[in-house]
């Protein structure tokens, strides 16, 4: 049995990760590593995207609300509305360390981004 991993407006998680991330200027940002779902409403809630680095190393975490992406079709990537200069000062974590995934942090990240909090949807 085949799998469907995409339709026109679905996607299966897998895909998403490996994705690119640009700015509104059209400049390679990162790209998606990982997606984090509300398990209560099934929802997406953050695309975790990767942030510099090279080869893996000194790569950074960056969890963007969800709702800050966009998807173009035409560069096959989501955009999102930041800078270069925003991502370095935004929330991130490193390679060895983890966030504590609490209502305070999801609170200054959706706060740092100015989006809505996706548990008041």
């Amino acid at each position: 049995m085949d799998v469907i991993e995409e339709t026109h407006s679905l996607i299966a998680g897998d895909k998403v990760a490996g994705t690119s991330v640009y700015n509104r200027a059209g400049e390679k940002i990162g790209a998606i590593h990982d997606v984090m779902i509300d398990k209560r409403s099934g929802k997406v809630a953050y695309a975790v995207m990767s942030f510099g680095g090279f080869l893996g190393l000194g790569e950074s975490y960056h969890p963007l609300p969800w709702s800050t992406l966009d998807y173009d079709v035409g560069q096959g990537g989501y955009v999102v509305d930041l800078s270069r200069d925003q991502l370095k000062g935004a929330p991130h974590y490193g390679a060895e360390d983890r966030p504590r995934w609490d209502r305070d942090y999801e609170t200054r990240l959706h706060d740092y981004y100015h989006a809505p909090y996706y548990w008041g949807m």
